[in-house]
């Protein structure tokens, strides 16, 4: 018989005192409720209770072994309750992976959002480009943008699209005519934005005339990050891809123009990674939700405001 069950009949049986009620209240026969009593005592080579026919006596060994056994199933009642609650509501500590260039824009906004809403739970918003190990760095949720997920034992929900748009300043577009057509491309100078998902030296680019695909050619600035890239197209360094998100306010102010605007990369997927698909905690499942109003639909109407054309983004 499990340990913890024979310490509870055990506890019972000193408060009902008597096996044949708590056989009663436990719809049981009283064979093994005494049956759990004698595999303790045995185990503990310690008589617990002195029985009779009249009555049952607590020994000193019992009584404090019947004080601790009280606590220990308390303690488990409380552990069970907590574990039982953190599948109802928010709360704990939520780590937090995503790459930097949504993580700046789009994800801070998002964690605000659900600490406003959830405010008993702490959230570590950990950035970087790599794919992460979800169960050796004890993260609860990675955020990442791609084509395809690789196989794995991770639970996914793609939570939104993203789409780069070719972008330069004012100031370089000024110095060198915009180009009319992709393989125009190869009379400017291109950035190149090399990610877990883009390789630096391929830009596979969509549109309604059709796709091409172009290969910047050197000498050539190659960088991994968004904002990194941004700084550089700002300052009128060339031509280059940025993610909407990255892209959407200095189009808005000028300081960026579209290049080639009837292009734009191959969709990507976001998507929301946890570890398993059972017993998922409150805090998880209420921020998927979060990300699908606070990051999906903001890159959904990002992509329409550049007039790309977007499915639904969470099929």
């Amino acid at each position: 018989m499990d340990k913890l069950y024979n310490m509870s009949v055990f506890a019972k049986v000193v408060e009902m005192g008597s096996f044949t009620a708590v056989a009663n209240h436990l719809d049981t026969t009283v064979g093994n409720v005494s049956r759990a009593v004698s595999v303790l005592e045995e185990g503990l080579n310690t008589r617990l209770l002195q029985r009779s026919t009249r009555r049952l006596v607590i020994t000193d060994a019992g009584r404090r072994f019947y004080e601790r056994s009280v606590a220990i199933l308390s303690d488990l009642e409380h552990a069970e309750a907590e574990a039982r609650d953190a599948l109802l509501e928010p709360r704990g500590t939520l780590r937090v992976h995503a790459v930097p260039g949504l993580g700046r824009q789009l994800m801070t906004r998002a964690v605000l959002a659900y600490r406003d809403a959830y405010p008993d739970v702490s959230v570590d918003l950990l950035l970087s480009q790599r794919m992460p190990n979800l169960l050796e760095e004890q993260l609860d949720v990675a955020v990442v943008i791609a084509r395809a997920l690789p196989d794995s034992a991770y639970v996914s929900q793609r939570i939104g699209a993203s789409h780069c748009v070719l972008a330069a300043s004012p100031a370089y577009l000024a110095k060198h005519p915009a180009p009319e057509r992709p393989e125009d491309l190869a009379d400017h100078t291109c950035i190149q934005l090399g990610t877990v998902d883009y390789a630096p030296d391929e830009w596979q680019l969509e549109s309604a005339e059709g796709n091409a695909t172009y290969r910047p050619a050197g000498p050539h600035f190659s960088v991994n990050d968004m904002e990194a890239m941004s700084v550089a197209l700002r300052d009128g360094a060339g031509i280059g891809l940025l993610a909407a998100f990255s892209a959407i306010d200095d189009l808005r102010d000028g300081k960026l123009v579209r290049v080639l605007p009837q292009y734009h990369t191959c969709e990507r997927s976001v998507y929301a990674m946890y570890s398993s698909r059972q017993f998922v905690d409150a805090k998880i499942k209420r921020f998927v939700d979060v990300l699908k109003t606070h990051v999906g639909d903001e890159l959904t109407a990002y992509a329409e405001e550049l007039g790309i054309a977007v499915a639904d983004a969470r099929a």
